[in-house]
Order: C-alpha cells, then sequence, then structure tokens
C-alpha cells in the first residue's frame, strides 16, 4: 500500500479543493420587458432598482 513520503501542507490541500465553481447571475426582467443583469442600470431607461 502507497503511504504519502511527506505530509502535504494546508496550502497545497486547499489548492485541491478550490474547484468549487462561481454561478453567473441570472438577468433580471424589468417593467418596460428589457433584461439587465442584477445590481445594474437599465441602459434605456437609466433606472436602477430590484425587479
Amino acid at each position: 500500500m502507497a503511504v504519502p513520503k511527506r505530509r502535504v501542507s494546508k496550502t497545497r490541500a486547499a489548492k485541491r479543493r478550490t474547484h468549487y465553481k462561481v454561478t453567473l447571475a441570472t438577468p433580471i426582467k424589468d417593467k418596460d420587458g428589457t433584461w439587465r443583469m442584477p445590481h445594474c442600470a437599465n441602459k434605456y431607461t437609466r433606472e436602477y432598482g430590484q425587479r
């Protein structure tokens, strides 16, 4: 059975566990029917707000 020769450092072990992916933000449909990204102003009406 294989046995590690040296202890794996905390940094090296953490690098191996970094495969959690960041998800993209989902677009929001405004009252006027246009789509925009959350926390961004509407290009056409220049309004900023949640839903």
